[in-house]
């Protein structure tokens, strides 16, 4: 049985449902961790969900980065051990540079609560090892600062190294701007960083974890996790 650490934030309020997920679904050790708890030694895997941390102020993660834990969030990264950030958890990572780009307001300037469906554009790390590529997965977004953006010359290299994780489609699997929910420059729905353990999205896996709430396509993630905690660890 793997260690997950989901943190918690004041704002954050997505938390039990990731560690439901983890728990219930995947039948892992899963444990809310306050914010300003300074050490997550013994965890094989962090995850960073969604929800409003701190009310947003300033802009979207601006003030958690701040937040005691995140010395120990970065230690865990630099270690290579697996890091999720899901929405407000995606803002945090770029806030706290382990991940490049920032997330901006919705180019509609509406919240934006809906169904979406990824693209699984590298099978090969360890959030996506349960698929392939080019799979399509349905997974919803609820935010209001979900359009990613960095400039040409970053966005070519995530490119170029395959750091570009998941991509908005339409059912189909074509990036269309239709398919685009928020603005993001070229789709981009996730990405990971240069050693492939820290991984940032805006869609939210935790609630497709379970067929009774009306799909289970993000158990791929949460697997991909696992599998990839059990072999770092041996």
């Amino acid at each position: 049985m793997m260690r997950f650490a989901v943190l918690v934030f004041p704002g954050t309020w997505s938390e039990r449902d990731c560690q439901y997920a983890l728990s219930h679904g995947m039948g892992q050790q899963a444990d809310l961790v306050w914010h300003r708890d300074a050490a997550l030694d013994g965890y094989d895997a962090v995850v960073i969900p969604g929800g409003f941390s701190y009310g947003d102020h300033l802009r979207t993660g601006a003030i958690a980065r701040f937040s005691p834990v995140m010395a120990a969030v970065r230690k865990h990264a630099d270690a290579g051990k697996p890091l999720l950030g899901i929405c407000n958890g995606f803002q945090i990572l770029c806030e706290s540079h382990l991940l490049p780009g920032a997330l901006m307001r919705n180019d509609s300037l509406q919240f934006r609560c809906m169904p979406t469906h990824l693209r699984i554009e590298n099978a090969d790390t360890m959030f996506t090892s349960a698929g392939h590529a080019g799979q399509v997965l349905e997974v919803p977004i609820a935010h209001g600062e979900g359009n990613y953006y960095a400039d040409a010359e970053t966005v070519a290299r995530l490119e170029a190294e395959r750091r570009v994780v998941f991509r908005y489609v339409t059912p189909a699997g074509d990036a269309t701007a239709e398919a685009n929910p928020n603005g993001s420059v070229a789709n981009i729905a996730g990405i990971i960083n240069e050693r492939g353990n820290v991984l940032g999205m805006m869609p939210h896996p935790e609630r497709v974890s379970e067929q009774l709430l009306g799909g289970s396509d993000g158990l791929l993630i949460w697997r991909s996790m696992v599998e990839s905690a059990v072999a770092l660890t041996g």
